[in-house]
């Protein structure tokens, strides 16, 4: 998809199904176990939630989106919420454009999104931007959700692959994405993996 696909999506009537207007739990969770702290990336941002609740937690965040229109979003919300944060309109799979190094980072739903080939760029994307020590959480549709609407679906040996040089992955657990129902798929959650993946030093 390109960024226009994307802006499309995010100037319909109704929001995206992953838009829901607050972070997704287990990120929530996340941040209150002190996870986000220093200077922490939300890569694929959207309208800017998880971007928002790292600074929340006192995180220096930076939150990217090829979307320009999400970004515009993020940002009203930066300021009618009084928090600063960055957002900037880029590509995941060229984050050093950033000009920044990170010691945490956040994927709600953005692995999911790519192919084979994209995969392979944006996890070397991310690798050379995050800090030796520095920790990833990722979250991702598994292959546990029902069903062929939505994204394609991850498996753990696919994470585990693709993150298997310079990485550590230190854990993947079940969890569920909160999202919005919609006529082509009425339920309020749908499975996934979250991941955690530790930047080797």
């Amino acid at each position: 998809m390109t960024a226009n696909d994307w802006d499309s999506i995010y100037g319909g009537d109704q929001r995206p199904p992953w838009d829901i207007g607050h972070p997704q739990p287990f990120f929530a969770r996340l941040a209150e176990s002190g996870a986000f702290a220093g200077r922490v990336l939300d890569a694929g941002c959207g309208t800017g939630e998880h971007a928002l609740l790292a600074a929340a937690s006192g995180a220096d965040a930076v939150g990217v989106d090829i979307s320009a229109r999400a970004i515009d979003q993020a940002r009203e919300k930066a300021i009618t919420r009084g928090q600063k944060v960055r957002f900037e309109v880029g590509d995941a799979l060229d984050l050093g454009q950033l000009g920044a190094t990170f010691s945490a980072s956040i994927d709600s739903g953005l692995f999911h999104v790519f192919n084979d080939e994209d995969r392979a760029k944006y996890v070397a994307s991310l690798a050379s931007v995050m800090e030796p020590g520095g920790t990833c959480h990722l979250m991702c549709f598994s292959e546990n959700q029902p069903g062929d609407f939505g994204p394609r679906r991850v498996t753990q040996a696919e994470l585990r692959s693709a993150f298997s040089e310079g990485w550590i992955v230190t854990d993947i657990v079940p969890a569920t994405f909160d999202v919005n129902r919609m006529p082509e798929y009425d339920e309020a959650t749908a499975q996934a993996w979250l991941a955690t993946i530790t930047r080797q030093r």
